[in-house]
């Protein structure tokens, strides 16, 4: 059993569970996921790992409860345990060697942009963070994001904190000011991806996106996770989560990812809440 040590509501949705996991902690870089089950009739769900500690022996995830096991996990209190939390799993980032860099994060994607940040300031480089978001009450990490960025940028669509537009605006805009960076990090919905990575190609910078499709078991065997990558096909849970975003095929992707809407529609709206007891509401 995998003790929850601390829990924080960073926003309406979205909640932040420190974990007692030794030797996910001693392992863990970013980049890096976990597959976590709640109870023996829980579903095993993927999500990146948003910080570790290795002296205490903590991962950190972050998620939004979006679906019926997203929703049961963030009624988990401090001092409740998760049954199955295995990892770490897919291949940490490569950010040795780079002197400038921009790290985006899109809505929940900052959670996954942030221990990239993080890891790049401990190494000496400059970094600008750019996160973007809906609206002001959405923001989450942004205390923590400016504790390892050089600069910080926050967007949002409504204008409603710092500037209103998207990260791709700050970013062409920032290119074009001078900022010679040699690595931007993309990480949020396929959309914001997508349009980031067509800004930096037009100016021949290495852009590295996060792919985080359906995942199964973690381990390539099942084949849900994957990607068109150059025309070849990758699977996020082994080959990545990081690749070329100028080789990824966001189209593809986008249009997998609509594939279980309605399964997930279903999910979400069933009443039975596993692990409370078995009682059915509905």
């Amino acid at each position: 059993m995998f003790k929850i040590l601390k829990k924080r509501a960073l926003n309406e949705q979205v909640k932040l569970l420190e974990i007692e996991a030794p030797l996910i902690a001693k392992k863990a870089e970013p980049g890096q996921f976990i597959i976590l089950r709640i109870n023996e009739d829980g579903e095993r769900i993927p999500l990146t790992i948003a910080d570790f500690d290795r002296e205490r022996g903590t991962v950190t995830i972050i998620f939004q409860e979006v679906g019926m096991t997203t929703k049961l996990l963030g009624t988990l209190n401090e001092g409740d345990a998760l049954l199955d939390f295995v990892g770490p799993l897919g291949v940490a980032s490569h950010l040795e060697g780079y002197k400038k860099v921009a790290v985006i994060g899109g809505g929940l994607g900052t959670a996954i942009a942030y221990p990239q940040a993080k890891k790049l300031h401990s190494l000496g480089a400059e970094v600008d963070s750019i996160i973007g978001f809906r609206n002001k009450d959405l923001i989450i990490l942004e205390d923590e994001v400016k504790a390892v960025s050089t600069n910080t940028f926050v967007t949002t669509d409504d204008g409603s904190n710092g500037c209103k537009g998207f990260v791709s605006d700050v970013l062409k805009s920032n290119i074009e000011a001078g900022a010679n960076y040699d690595l931007v990090i993309a990480i949020g919905p396929l959309i914001m991806m997508k349009v980031v990575c067509d800004v930096t190609k037009q100016y021949g910078i290495k852009t590295i996106v996060s792919m985080n499709p359906v995942m199964i078991d973690g381990t390539g065997m099942c084949g849900g996770c994957r990607v068109l990558v150059g025309g070849e096909t990758k699977f996020a849970c082994v080959d990545g989560p990081d690749f070329d975003g100028h080789l990824v095929d966001f189209d593809s992707a986008m249009n997998r990812q609509k594939m279980f809407k309605s399964e997930e529609a279903q999910s979400s709206e069933h009443k039975c809440r596993i692990g409370l007891g078995g009682k059915c509401n509905g």
